[in-house]
């Protein structure tokens, strides 16, 4: 009998993963809690990304990337699947940022983007 796993369909870079373990320190998020990686309306350019800790909810997937709890309603695995997720902490950016080979357009933000 195998088990199938599903592959996650975002990926962190290691400066990400480093940030998210650092703010999940700081701001004392208990392990009930996991990283939303997801989707809604809105933006300039029509689809904002979504980021931050919560708790799961009803159609919610979950998936364990490189030691983080991530909750990812299924809807939106279409809009992120091959997403990685970065860090930038230099003079010219601070922040995540999303490199999605899905989005036909972004704007200057980097948070928001179209399909």
């Amino acid at each position: 009998m195998s088990i199938a796993v599903e592959t996650a369909p975002v990926s962190f870079t290691p400066g990400a993963v480093k940030e998210l373990f650092k703010l999940k320190d700081q701001q004392e998020i208990n392990d009930e809690f996991g990283l939303r990686v997801g989707v809604e309306g809105g933006g300039c350019s029509g689809m904002n990304y979504i980021l931050g800790f919560d708790m799961k909810k009803d159609g919610d997937q979950e998936y364990i990337i490189d030691g983080i709890k991530v909750f990812m309603h299924k809807a939106h695995g279409l809009y992120l699947a091959g997403m990685q997720i970065d860090y930038q902490d230099g003079l010219n950016a601070r922040g995540f940022t999303f490199n999605n080979p899905n989005a036909a357009s972004t704007c200057g933000c980097g948070s928001s983007f179209s399909v």
